[in-house]
């Protein structure tokens, strides 16, 4: 049963401000507070919810649950004040039985390719009918935002691994994209990370689904461990869905054809860039599948899907500059969205603008950053966005730049330095693309209005 009344620590951040939206649209009374207001914080609020910026014992009304981001620190004033209270705290690992109750969950997990994909199976199934909830990590503008509420029988939610939070999930279908290291916060080694998504994997049912993407090797390996019914996906020949004849096309996506075992489906068009696209699609129509959806309908959904935002999002073209902007924090992400913009943009410069997100992923990854940047004629690297870190004086962003072969890449601390070089640099016909989870979108929009956009 959810409580009438809850309130949010963190509610800003991507994956607690779609589970604000849910619970606004059941009926909960839902407060909550954060370091800084955002758009995020804002929409909340015009929904209904009361928000507090800033993080004081005096913001805690009189609640039911206190649900707490995995990036607050304990002495947080509002935790504090809620265990003096003796009100119930809890993670999302704790919230999503209560969130999911009387649901088939279809959780979306994966190192890479998750958000994307939830958020193509989350519009398949509106589309088709079905009424999901979702939760999806980045906004989606069919869905008209990160969230939705719906009547039908299925829950569609991305399953983070962060904090081991999607342990708290029971998906009937449990998809897969990818597994690598990341969060080192977190996780020890790649070990550590692929038990994690064992244990996830094993959490489908004996009647559920396991989807994973047959071309990665780890995800592979553990699907051949699980219990439950598994599907493949991807471009080899032994998997269960498989695309093929993957081709640029006019909007600057990607025409291929779908196979489900022998059976070819031809005419799929994706107006999003890249062959990670095509393996986010294959996830999607693999679940579509299952559930019963009309492959006519998930062809005719994807062929209009925009993506999620700061998924290779477009931002603008500025004097001929071509604005990109990408979450991508992670070597694979990273060489997956420039390869995406080679293709699109296969004889133009391309400029990107990196900021490493937290000091422990930029250790733990500094040689696969150095070596991730080959598709890109141009690279600077911002200063390091701390997040939920301190700056222990362990790496920079000038080590990860010593380390590059590139033969254009370069070290300008602050966003304002970075576009003033940017402005000055660039030429018409040239494509910038920002690169980060932090704030590296910003550098965009200075450009935009210095350019008089």
């Amino acid at each position: 049963m959810i409580p009438r009344r809850i309130h949010i620590i963190g509610i800003g951040g991507i994956g607690l401000s779609a589970i604000a939206r849910v619970l606004i649209a059941r009926g909960v009374q839902v407060s909550g507070s954060d370091q800084t207001a955002s758009p995020l914080t804002d929409e909340l609020a015009r929904l209904g919810a009361k928000i507090f910026i800033g993080q004081r014992a005096e913001n805690l009304p009189e609640v039911d649950l206190v649900l707490v981001t995995s990036a607050a620190p304990e002495d947080n004033p509002e935790i504090v004040e809620a265990q003096r209270r003796r009100i119930r705290i809890a993670k999302r690992y704790g919230f999503f039985a209560d969130l999911t109750r009387g649901k088939k969950t279809i959780a979306v997990a994966g190192t890479h390719g998750k958000t994307t994909t939830a958020g193509m199976i989350a519009l398949i199934l509106t589309n088709a009918g079905l009424d999901p909830d979702a939760v999806v990590g980045g906004a989606v503008p069919e869905l008209g935002g990160n969230a939705r509420a719906g009547q039908g029988e299925y829950f569609v939610i991305e399953a983070d691994e962060y904090d081991r939070a999607f342990l708290g999930l029971r998906p009937h279908i449990a998809v897969v994209t990818s597994v690598e290291m990341d969060h080192p916060d977190i996780f020890r080694d790649v070990e550590d990370v692929t038990q994690a998504f064992r244990d996830f994997m094993r959490l489908a049912p004996r009647d559920g689904v396991v989807i994973g993407c047959g071309d990665s090797a780890r995800v592979s390996v553990e699907l051949a461990r699980c219990e439950s019914r598994v599907l493949r996906y991807g471009f080899g020949a032994d998997n269960d869905w498989r695309a093929s004849d993957v081709m640029p096309n006019a909007r600057g996506g990607s025409d291929f054809s779908v196979w489900r075992g022998t059976e070819e489906i031809r005419d799929w068009r994706l107006e999003t860039p890249g062959r990670h696209n095509v393996l986010n699609a294959l996830a999607a129509i693999a679940v579509a599948s299952k559930v019963g959806v009309d492959l006519s309908s998930a062809r005719a959904t994807l062929e209009k899907f925009r993506g999620a935002a700061r998924r290779f999002e477009i931002k603008g073209e500025f004097r001929g500059v071509t604005i990109v902007d990408d979450y991508a924090h992670h070597p694979t992400e990273i060489r997956a969205t420039l390869a995406a913009a080679r293709t699109r943009f296969p004889s133009r410069a391309i400029w990107a603008v990196f900021q490493p997100h937290t000091f422990s992923r930029t250790i733990a990854l500094l040689d696969e950053f150095a070596t991730a940047f080959a598709g890109a004629d141009h690279v600077i690297v911002t200063a390091i966005y701390a997040a939920r870190e301190r700056d222990a004086r362990a790496v920079s962003s000038a080590q990860l730049v010593e380390r590059m072969t590139h033969r254009d890449a370069r070290v300008i601390a602050t966003l304002d330095a970075a576009a003033e070089f940017l402005s000055a640099q660039m030429r018409a016909g040239d494509i910038l693309i920002t690169l980060g989870a932090g704030d590296v979108n910003r550098i965009g929009e200075i450009i935009a209005r210095e350019r008089g956009a």
